[in-house]
């Protein structure tokens, strides 16, 4: 956040926020000591409303400090034009998009409707532009760091609650999409020319897949997981058939993190550790009981019903 009256959000549930009318001249000032120091700059920007003021910021400074080639980039962008798009490539600017849509598309839908939806946000336009473009999660603020759930939104255009949101000319092919993930976000760190891609002398830092990203059916794209994962050569992580080059597990921290006692909480199925029993009384509605407590430190049980199942999940007490 460059200066806070320059900051708007992204939660759709709530109406569209205006930035305040004073925000052009703090956020001049603090722009042109970016630019003239040759630092580079982000800034939060979910609507066009505000990328529109924004951009006439940086447009005024460039006319006295030219940007010439000096990284910067808008996060998010959700519903940014066209018009707006080229004014970012002219003054030599990036996108980097994240997924928030997936999981608030439905209420999206219900604030704006589905044809807005359907360019919210328009990566293929951005792509046709020549704009750099980067995807990431957002994590943990929007969503886990896992990578998955996003390309898998971006590809079948679908939210996590299965809503078409994109006609087949908004969606991104696989190639595309993981491209953005690794070479096309390399950019707005300036480190292109050392990651993004598997390539003699860039950085080798890879990882091997549990299923084929270019194959399996779109709705198994969530679910893919590193089953080893390697960082400047070496093993950090391995799994299944490669658990014997796994590292000594990191201590996990806070020690009463949940994932302690469940392990895969972030899997679609219930996490590992989990008792499975049925119910036939059980509702086909999804239903859980509040899962936290302030009484002691202990471990129990929470009992969630879903679709007719019901799991038994441990799950911490917070003193």
């Amino acid at each position: 956040m460059l200066v806070f009256s320059a900051a708007d959000f992204e939660d759709f549930l709530e109406p569209r926020p205006d930035l305040a009318p004073g925000m052009e001249d703090e956020l001049e000032r603090v722009v042109r000591h970016l630019v003239e120091h040759r630092w580079p700059f982000r800034l939060h920007a979910t609507y066009n409303e505000s990328i529109s003021r924004m951009l006439d910021v940086f447009e005024k400074v460039n006319r006295d400090i030219p940007f010439n080639g000096l990284h910067w980039f808008f996060d998010h962008a959700k519903t940014i034009t066209e018009a707006n798009i080229e004014r970012v490539k002219a003054l030599g600017g990036g996108l980097t998009v994240q997924h928030r849509i997936a999981f608030q598309g439905e209420y999206f839908v219900d604030r704006y409707g589905k044809e807005a939806a359907k360019q919210t946000p328009p990566v293929a336009r951005m792509l046709e532009a020549g704009v750099p473009v980067g995807l990431g999660t957002d994590a943990t603020r929007v969503a886990s760091y896992t990578p998955w759930t996003a390309l898998y939104w971006l590809v079948s255009g679908r939210t996590v609650g299965g809503m078409q949101l994109y006609d087949d000319n908004a969606r991104i092919d696989c190639e595309t999409a993981l491209m953005l993930w690794t070479k096309g976000s390399a950019w707005f760190s300036s480190k292109q020319s050392a990651k993004g891609e598997i390539k003699v002398g860039q950085l080798a830092d890879l990882v091997l897949l549990s299923k084929d990203f270019f194959s399996v059916p779109e709705e198994e794209i969530k679910g893919i997981e590193s089953v080893l994962t390697l960082v400047d050569g070496n093993v950090v992580y391995a799994a299944g058939s490669f658990t014997p080059l796994a590292p000594p597990p990191v201590p996990v921290l806070p020690e009463w993190s949940p994932v302690v006692t469940v392990p895969g909480h972030y899997r679609s199925a219930p996490p590992r550790g989990c008792r499975r029993y049925t119910s036939a009384a059980a509702p086909a509605a999804c239903t859980a009981t509040p899962m936290m407590s302030r009484a002691s430190h202990r471990c129990r049980c929470q009992t969630i019903t879903c679709s007719g199942v019901r799991w038994a999940v441990p799950v911490l007490r917070f003193k």
